[in-house]
């Protein structure tokens, strides 16, 4: 029996912001196209940021999560103190993504073909494990994954349909926001249309290999008990 790394569940929410942040960095470097998750806050960043260059990619990041917090809160009906928290973890994967960036060296596509193909393999696999991270982690979640969680603990849907759901849905407004804002296919390619259709199955994935090797008990009860969104 594999030994597992137990009590990882604090030390998994800082992976899910560190390796998302790195994951939609190296995407950004390889042009192929974002994911429907990456997308609408990249194509508002490249409009923001002609206008005033504070719009980093990072920072639309969590503005664009905010704007899905209000939307959510809606649909349910419902809002939580706690939901800020996960506000916060959003502004964290913005300030991550934007010194991923710095650290790779700008937003500039690479320009070597083969180089842009494993940057895109190897981002996109980045981010499927730091969903996964935030899914079995007690920690304020991402927006984004708080969405997927929360619809389902309200209506009691099975999460990786509402997942799927969730990322055709932002595919759509990935193609209105390049429309009707940048006015053009920047940040949108083939790889939005893969990850679109594979994202789901890859995060599943991902969480099985992670439930192999890790368990995600809180090390700091106490701290779960004030920020968690759930206990374990």
């Amino acid at each position: 029996m594999t030994k597992k790394f137990s009590k990882m569940n604090e030390a998994a929410w800082v992976l899910g912001i560190l390796i998302c942040g790195f994951g939609i960095a190296l995407c950004t470097k390889a042009d192929l196209g974002l994911s429907m998750i990456a997308a609408p806050p990249f194509i508002l960043h490249c409009r923001l940021s002609q206008l005033y260059t504070v719009f980093t990619q990072g920072v639309c990041e969590y503005l664009w999560e905010g704007v899905l917090l209000v939307v959510l809160c809606a649909v349910i009906l419902r809002f939580k103190w706690r939901y800020l928290l996960s506000f916060i973890t959003a502004v964290l994967s913005g300030f991550a993504i934007d010194f991923w960036l710095l650290v790779l060296g700008g937003g500039t596509p690479y320009e070597s073909m083969a180089l842009r193909i494993i940057a895109f393999v190897i981002g996109s696999a980045s981010i499927s494990f730091a969903i996964a991270f935030f899914f079995r982690t007690s920690m304020p979640l991402q927006v984004y994954e708080l969405f997927v969680a929360e619809i389902t603990d309200k209506y009691g849907f099975d999460q990786t349909k509402v997942k799927s759901l969730f990322d055709i849905s932002m595919f759509v407004i990935t193609v209105i926001l390049a429309v009707f804002v940048n006015k053009s296919a920047q940040g949108i390619g083939i790889g939005t249309v893969i990850v679109t259709l594979l994202n789901s199955p890859m995060i599943a994935l991902a969480g099985k290999i992670l439930d192999r090797f890790f368990t995600f008990e809180a090390r700091f009860p106490r701290l779960l008990s004030f920020v968690g969104q759930k206990c374990n």
